[in-house]
């Protein structure tokens, strides 16, 4: 038995309940994410949304903060090539888990309201 044989053969092979239970909480994260984002995008564009209440006060208010979400886009653009691949990894699993959070924040807005 070689070395590389060897060190695979300590690993344990997952129970298929662990894989059940793991697969069940990965699609529950997968829906909370997909209803993060829906929901906000839908608060973002809707008739009331974030956006026309934004231009509702006035244009030029509407326009300069529209203005200041594309900078801070374009500097976090402009900004990943100064980070490394872990740090990027860790910023992604904020937004995916800070989409999960408020999938599940519109998931009780919706059992709430029902």
């Amino acid at each position: 038995m070689n070395a590389r044989t060897h060190a695979h053969s300590k690993l344990k092979p997952a129970s298929e309940t662990g894989l059940f239970f793991q697969s069940v909480l990965g699609l529950a994260v997968a829906a909370l994410v997909m209803l993060g984002v829906g929901g906000t995008i839908y608060h973002l564009v809707a008739p009331g949304g974030w956006i026309a209440q934004l231009f509702g006060r006035s244009l030029a208010g509407g326009m300069a903060g529209l203005l200041a979400l594309f900078f801070v886009g374009l500097a976090a653009w402009l900004t990943r090539a100064w980070t490394s691949i872990t740090q990027r990894n860790r910023y992604s699993e904020v937004f995916v888990y800070g989409f999960a959070a408020t999938g599940l924040v519109y998931a009780v807005q919706m059992l709430m309201h029902r």
